[in-house]
């Protein structure tokens, strides 16, 4: 073999292309991985604050967003979350379990990244070359490709596109994989970014604004989902993972609700109180459920005209609409803070065109595609992950 000849070109040095590398390497396949960036895993370093959510205890399909949702299904079932916890235990890295099944590590990112270069390392057959551009991928014949790079040209049998999405764009993340799809004739579907904070423009902007740093438990819920999690206000808007969750099920010019309360039933609780503290306001009432400084913010949104009134001169109709109000609190968000501060991108390569066995091209032999790139996108909570791990199993096995 020549230089710059390989059995398998990666473009991409995150989660999804260095998890490839190494098990394709085991199959005795000569790898090249290509990163734009100047340093590989630029994102799984920055992923959960530093921590890593590497997977989650709990994983189905209906944890994925996508237009074609069966196509995780066997991908998903050959490389599953418990495959991937025990690579992680095998290298002794230390993890905990928080909320709803999160797997994150004790001691950083820096382990998991560290594990798959380890990994790649131990093949002898894997090379990663940083600071290298795509310029273009071509087809020298049937059975080969060339890469023309900011390093000169390769060739390769098999190209696996794992550039991720266009979200954090200074960690690297371009659109230079949608690119490749089209140019060999695939439909990528409207690409937007996901798991991301909303923003304000109208009066509640300025609520948020003076509410910035206080987290409360809520419900955030549309028509098409509901995710009871954290809320935070931010100066521009609503974050935390509620916010984040609905996000991915949110368009331009939606509005959706927020259930400040979700735990209780307010409007029974307000009745029993009014024949048991009839004295009592309704924000001090309150104040045991929620921040004080989100009440008095509420009570001058919901019930301003009655905030000195005790509650037991109110009629049962009016504590109903408060009640109900609290429950269903609307508001419509101009907008997201987009690719900036996104997770993930939703949209990407339509998978009806890629094989869910291998994750090889219906449309070009020999060209693959693995993790973001394709319209899969996960829930918050290490799904993103799993997919990028099982994605990159599946076709490491064909390339």
């Amino acid at each position: 073999m020549s230089t710059n000849q390989y059995d398998v070109i990666v473009l991409g040095a995150g989660a999804s292309g260095l998890m490839l590398a190494y098990m394709a390497a085991q199959r005795g396949r000569k790898v090249l991985v290509m990163e734009k960036a100047n340093k590989v895993g630029k994102k799984i370093l920055m992923s959960g604050g530093g921590k890593c959510n590497f997977t989650n205890l709990y994983v189905e399909p209906e944890n994925f967003i996508s237009h074609n949702p069966h196509f995780v299904i066997s991908a998903l079932t050959r490389y599953t979350n418990w495959d991937f916890i025990g690579l992680v235990c095998e290298h002794g890295i230390e993890y905990e379990e928080r909320k709803h099944g999160q797997l994150f590590t004790l001691n950083g990112a820096k382990e998991i990244l560290a594990m798959l270069l380890a990994e790649c390392e131990k093949t002898g057959l894997v090379d990663i070359k940083t600071s290298c551009e795509v310029k273009n991928v071509s087809t020298l014949d049937d059975s080969n490709f060339q890469v023309s790079t900011s390093m000169g040209d390769f060739q390769s049998e098999s190209v696996v596109v794992a550039t991720g999405g266009l979200s954090i764009p200074t960690l690297g993340g371009s659109g230079i994989g949608y690119e490749i799809a089209k140019q060999f004739g695939h439909h990528i579907y409207p690409t937007r970014a996901g798991l991301v904070p909303f923003t304000f423009s109208d009066q509640f902007k300025e609520v948020t604004t003076r509410l910035s740093g206080n987290a409360v438990d809520a419900t955030l819920s549309n028509d098409l989902n509901s995710f009871t999690e954290a809320l935070l206000f931010t100066h521009r808007g609503l974050s935390g993972p509620s916010s984040l969750q609905l996000s991915n099920y949110w368009q331009v010019g939606e509005r959706f609700n927020i259930n400040f309360l979700p735990s209780l039933d307010l409007i029974d609780l307000l009745k029993a109180k009014k024949i048991s503290q009839p004295k009592v306001l309704l924000r001090t009432l309150l104040t045991e459920y929620l921040p004080k400084s989100v009440v008095l913010e509420l009570q001058t949104l919901v019930w301003a005209e009655f905030a000195d009134i005790a509650i037991g001169n109110l009629s049962d109709e009016k504590l109903e609409h408060i009640a109900q109000r609290l429950h269903h609190f609307e508001v419509k968000p101009s907008g997201t803070e987009g690719y900036r501060t996104a997770e993930v991108t939703l949209g990407g390569v339509d998978t009806t065109e890629v094989s869910s066995k291998t994750m090889e091209s219906k449309k070009q032999q020999g060209l693959y595609f693995i993790g973001e790139i394709l319209d899969v996108s996960g829930h918050l909570g290490g799904f993103n992950f799993q997919w990028a791990w099982a994605s990159a199993h599946a076709a490491s096995h064909y390339v």
